[in-house]
């Protein structure tokens, strides 16, 4: 069956507005925070917004299965085949319990193990990022949970020809990365937390993304998709392609780059 990728984004992208919503109404209250078996924290905006997204996909895809990072955890993992969603709904926790901005809420689509549609929203700052298949990612604005009709196209950029801009993680830089920004001509490093990063090597604002730590899937594959229709890549560090569904949908670590021979 052909997806119809306007057809979700239509539903999907107001989906993901409503999770952020939800998700800055309890940031104004009580968050609720509790620290999950891998010491990662996770607050009652996370399953909030996981609850609407649920809900949504399975109206608009009810035969797709949905790895989704707090199912997951409560031990809900159905089989996946080759078509499966996967989605965090609130990547950045920590930036969120810590009143950052770099927070995001993340929904995508896998096919025969690469992203083929992807949706990131940034709650804090209103940014709306879709990927359409492959070939086109686009941007918009959200004021008071609307979504801007305008859509601006996003590409990546030419690689500056005074030394490269990479994006590194806020709370997982390590020796491997620190190292890998040194052997390569990196001019400046960007430091953002969240899927955020794949947006901005996206939108030209940096050209590469190394990342050596764990992630897993749900992390990574919407920003994977939106980098991938803006002209990028997201590889193994050896060059071979970076697949999905893999075991306990843990990744290994990958290069992401804008226009990066």
């Amino acid at each position: 069956m052909k997806i119809n990728y306007i057809e979700f984004a239509n539903t999907l992208r107001d989906t993901a507005v409503r999770a952020g919503l939800k998700i800055m109404e309890i940031r104004s209250g009580n968050l609720g925070v509790q620290i999950k078996g891998d010491s990662s924290p996770v607050t009652i905006a996370d399953q909030e917004a996981e609850k609407i997204i649920l809900k949504d996909i399975r109206k608009v895809a009810p035969d797709i299965p949905i790895i989704a990072e707090e199912s997951v955890s409560a031990g809900e993992i159905p089989e996946t085949k080759e078509k499966f969603w996967l989605v965090d709904p609130l990547d950045g926790t920590k930036e969120f319990i810590g009143g950052g901005t770099d927070f995001t809420v993340n929904i995508a689509l896998i096919e025969n193990g690469e992203p083929t549609f992807g949706i990131i929203y940034v709650p804090a700052t209103g940014k709306l990022y879709t990927a359409f298949g492959s070939e086109k990612a686009v941007l918009q604005n959200v004021t008071d949970g609307i979504i801007n009709d305008e859509e601006t196209t996003i590409t990546i950029r030419p690689t500056p020809e005074d030394g490269m801009t990479a994006v590194a993680s806020k709370s997982h830089m390590d020796e491997k990365t620190a190292s890998f920004l040194e052997e390569h001509n990196i001019k400046d490093t960007v430091s953002v937390g969240s899927s955020l990063k794949f947006c901005i090597v996206a939108t030209g604002g940096a050209d590469i993304y190394p990342r050596f730590g764990p992630t897993m899937e749900w992390d990574i594959a919407a920003g994977h998709a939106i980098l991938k229709a803006a002209g990028g890549t997201v590889t193994n560090p050896d060059g071979s392609p970076f697949e999905y569904q893999k075991k306990g949908y843990l990744n290994g670590a990958f290069i992401a780059k804008g226009n990066v021979s």
